[in-house]
């Protein structure tokens, strides 16, 4: 019979296994691929995997909170740069353009940024505000965005965007909803090499 610590650590083991497998599997998929689909990819049987995640939206939300956990520090940072003297207009555009792209090639991005549209948030999202809307008071206070513009602005945009749609139709898609916040719609947006997406080259 197995030593108590053996079986921890295969316990453990198997959990890092499955949270692999189910990133892949919704970075792929989405949030409906099915759980024997990521037990499989996992390499453990599906009562193993419903030993450590009893319903499968306890595996999606731990998908998702990783991924929220990364929006929301990409958006500290982002206020950070502004606090230090960085333009608050265009880092809220490079943000939306990168997010954007991420969506098109990771389907837990889409989910955790329709996430951000639910009537409960929880701390991660409320990390995503509280530093998203210091940048659009910042770029508001300095002329560049419409009066009435708001974080959730911001996330209505995420949650909405087209990803499944070509590289060059998402990109005239964001340009249309930038420069309808924009306070003055004629004004050239920003560009940044940096826009390219968190998994690499944009397609």
């Amino acid at each position: 019979m197995p030593a108590p610590r053996q079986i921890r650590a295969d316990a453990i083991r198997n959990r890092e296994k499955i949270i692999t497998a189910a990133r892949e599997q919704i970075t792929r998929l989405g949030p409906d691929t099915a759980m024997d689909t990521i037990a499989a990819a996992a390499g453990v049987a599906v009562g193993t995997l419903y030993r450590h995640f009893p319903t499968k939206a306890d595996l999606v939300d731990a998908i998702v909170e990783e991924h929220l956990e990364f929006m929301a520090a990409e958006v500290e940072a982002a206020a950070a740069r502004v606090r230090a003297g960085a333009d608050a207009w265009p880092e809220l555009q490079e943000l939306a353009r990168r997010f954007v792209a991420d969506a098109a090639r990771d389907q837990a991005i889409k989910a955790a940024a329709r996430a951000l549209g639910r009537e409960e948030a929880g701390p991660l999202e409320a990390r995503v505000y509280a530093a998203g809307e210091e940048l659009v008071a910042t770029a508001r206070a300095a002329g560049h965005l419409r009066p009435d513009a708001s974080a959730a602005d911001f996330a209505l945009l995420l949650a909405t965007a087209p990803a499944d749609q070509p590289a060059d139709g998402r990109e005239r898609w964001l340009d249309l909803f930038l420069s309808g916040l924009a306070a003055d719609p004629t004004r050239p947006l920003a560009r940044s090499a940096r826009t390219a997406g968190r998994w690499g080259s944009e397609s």
